[in-house]
């Protein structure tokens, strides 16, 4: 592994745990991972990026491993915006001004937003497919039928019998997700079953029932985020330096991710990975670990 330090940070609505590599006085990357992953996914990136002198720091999204909410009471939101101000009460908390951010799928919407939302926060962005901020305008806009097919999941999480079998089979239905999102991956099945006890999160299942719910406008979101939802509709131009991976063999359908190349302002750079599927970072490390360190600045 190549995290070497663990730790937590409290915020106004979470305990955010994570895991940490590198020099303490190092520049600092902020690596997000995405559903349903953890921070396993960077620990051979964080090991190069480590060794190089960068500090590393991997939080667990809200709903997996470690991290707690911090009341009862508080929404179990997944929305893009709440994933967002984790991200960024998690740099407040460490004190750090600046960072590299990049991640994928949640994680990668996550590093977007605080790209596109507070550039002064982040020195450079490594985003897997592109420009993932959400406009839920489009949410009711149906996209090509050999994409939509691939969604499945999606539509599922939409029902009551889906929310009772994610909690049921959660072990079983994230594996199949794993394995069909990355299908040239021969070692897929085993590393989940280093990422697996990060998903019987107590606030798991409602997490993500949410954010697939909220994503297709079934149910409200969190009034606290409101504003930043309001501001993501607009969607916002990223100007901060850019590294858009795209992965040559996702098992997720969807537009090629240099169709959003108007979406990004700034320094950028695109590179397509053949062969490589939804979780780039833990299947070519070195490609990721290489994009991140390009946007270092000591």
């Amino acid at each position: 592994m190549g995290f070497t330090r663990t730790g937590t940070v409290r915020t106004s609505v979470l305990d955010i745990a994570y895991e940490e590599a590198g020099p303490a006085d190092g520049p600092v990357a902020v690596l997000a991972h995405g559903f349903p992953y953890d921070v396993r996914a960077f620990d051979q990136a964080a090991e190069m990026l480590a060794a190089s002198g960068v500090r590393v720091i991997a939080p667990y999204l809200r709903g997996y491993g470690p991290t707690r909410f911090t009341d009862a009471t508080t929404l179990r939101s997944g929305e893009q915006a709440a994933l967002a101000h984790d991200l960024l009460d998690l740099l407040d908390g460490l004190g750090v001004e600046r960072a590299v951010v990049g991640g994928f799928d949640w994680g990668g919407r996550a590093a977007c937003i605080v790209a596109a939302l507070h550039p002064e926060r982040v020195a450079g962005l490594v985003t897997v497919g592109g420009y993932n901020i959400f406009n839920p305008a489009f949410a009711q806009e149906p996209t090509r039928p050999e994409w939509e097919r691939t969604y499945w999941y999606k539509y599922y999480f939409h029902s009551e019998a889906g929310r009772r079998g994610l909690e049921r089979y959660r072990d079983e239905f994230c594996e199949l997700l794993w394995t069909s999102w990355s299908p040239e991956w021969a070692g897929a099945a085993d590393a989940f079953r280093a990422s697996a006890p990060s998903l019987s999160n107590p606030d798991f299942v409602d997490v993500v029932i949410h954010s697939y719910r909220h994503r297709s406008g079934l149910v409200a979101g969190d009034p606290r985020y409101a504003a930043t939802e309001t501001a993501l509709a607009a969607e916002p131009p990223i100007t901060v330096p850019t590294v858009v991976l795209e992965s040559g063999a996702d098992g997720i359908g969807g537009p090629h991710a240099s169709d959003d190349r108007d979406a990004f302002t700034g320094p950028y750079t695109f590179r397509e990975l053949p062969g490589i599927g939804h979780d780039l970072p833990q299947e070519a490390p070195r490609e990721f670990a290489d994009a991140v360190a390009s946007l270092i600045v000591t």
